[in-house]
């Protein structure tokens, strides 16, 4: 059976070397960081070449708090189901409460090289929801379609609820599975190896098309979101900072839109621990000034403020603001203006400053880990 799985272990071995020699590694910590991303690459390989069936589709969750990639977003829940071309899909589902549901078909991948293509993206808005919440609709995939992506996001993670959804090819459905053949499981473990690999490769190179071309501490005006839908505006980034300095990013809170929220990740192109420290922040989660303004601080040293987004070690990293489900387009005016200063002079520059006790932050910490956990079990 060794030479059956032989094509996974040889690329595991391939991508512990790939981990080894990212070039951003500085710190013991960063190297057990990417020895913890391939643990999740693993996971996340196997899942979908495993659980995957094209003649039997399902809606396949690769990407949470245990298998990051892409610099995940703490505020959605993904789905992704491989399609076939020509064949006919009904997606059926329940609408929960959270601010945006989102369905997108993509053609391609995403490889070190290019970016997958948006062949169809829309929201709920144009689904016939019933009184009971339920929707159905059929999509028929078109020629180089491939992937069926889901986010459902939460904008409140205390009270938004989650939905249900499920997906059905009409030709097969009812039909039972084909047996399991040696062909078929080598060739699972081969798609495996692909996948683990290929991804690894893939967001080692992705954020150099993106945030990494703007000056460090200077994300951008918000803009179309690469292979996002209409309704979305982001802005990206990348913070350098020293471990006595801060980052204050200003932003107007948008009534405009379901949803605003900022995060940072790590060099690794991943969301940071979001569930034990606060390293994102919604605009329900957030506190907005009286003058509108949203200020947000990114520092290692705790400035002791409620919008406080902790580095969590990582002196440099990935940064994004992300505006969804908007009513209309953005301009300049809406997105952040940014000032470095030293951790000791935060309460200075922040026009409003109201320090938050520490026993105030460990309430805070707590509703984000009953919330993680509440979502991941529903």
């Amino acid at each position: 059976m060794s030479d059956l799985t032989r094509p996974l272990q040889d690329a595991i071995a391939e991508a512990e070397k790939l981990i080894e020699s990212a070039p951003f590694i500085r710190t013991e910590q960063g190297l057990l960081e990417g020895y913890d991303y391939l643990a999740g690459r693993i996971r996340m390989a196997m899942q979908m070449a495993f659980d995957h069936d094209l003649d039997r589709p399902l809606f396949i969750n690769p990407t949470h708090q245990f298998s990051r990639q892409g610099l995940d977003n703490p505020d959605a829940i993904y789905f992704n189901a491989y399609l076939k071309e020509g064949v006919e899909y009904v997606v059926r589902g329940v609408r929960g409460t959270s601010a945006d549901l989102s369905f997108q078909v993509m053609g391609g991948a995403y490889t070190a090289d290019s970016a997958a293509t948006s062949m169809l993206a829309f929201d709920d808005r144009e689904l016939d929801i019933a009184e009971d919440g339920s929707f159905e609709f059929i999509y028929v995939a078109e020629p180089g379609a491939k992937t069926m992506i889901v986010r459902e996001v939460f904008n409140d993670w205390d009270t938004e609820e989650r939905g249900r959804l499920w997906i059905e090819r009409t030709d097969t459905v009812g039909l039972p599975a084909a047996p399991l053949t040696r062909h078929r499981l080598e060739r699972k473990y081969e798609v495996a190896a692909k996948l683990l690999t290929g991804s690894i490769q893939t967001w080692l190179a992705f954020p150099q098309f993106f945030e990494r071309k703007e000056p460090a501490n200077q994300p951008t005006a918000p803009q179309s979101t690469p292979g996002g839908l209409s309704s979305q505006r982001s802005s990206i980034g990348h913070y350098d900072l020293a471990d006595d300095e801060a980052l204050i990013v200003t932003v107007p809170e948008c009534t405009d839109c379901a949803y605003q929220a900022i995060q940072i990740g790590s060099d690794w192109y991943i969301s940071t621990d979001y569930e034990t420290h606060q390293t994102s922040l919604t605009k329900a989660q957030a506190v907005t000034d009286p003058d509108g303004l949203m200020r947000f601080v990114i520092s290692e040293q705790n400035p002791g403020v409620a919008n406080w987004l902790e580095c969590t070690g990582h002196r440099t990293g990935a940064l994004m603001l992300r505006w969804q489900r908007l009513e209309r387009d953005l301009g300049p005016d809406d997105g952040p203006v940014v000032e470095v200063v030293k951790t000791a002079d935060v309460p200075t520059r922040l026009p409003h400053y109201t320090p938050l006790t520490t026993e105030q932050y460990a309430e805070r910490i707590a509703a984000r880990q009953r919330s993680v956990a509440r979502r991941m079990l529903s």
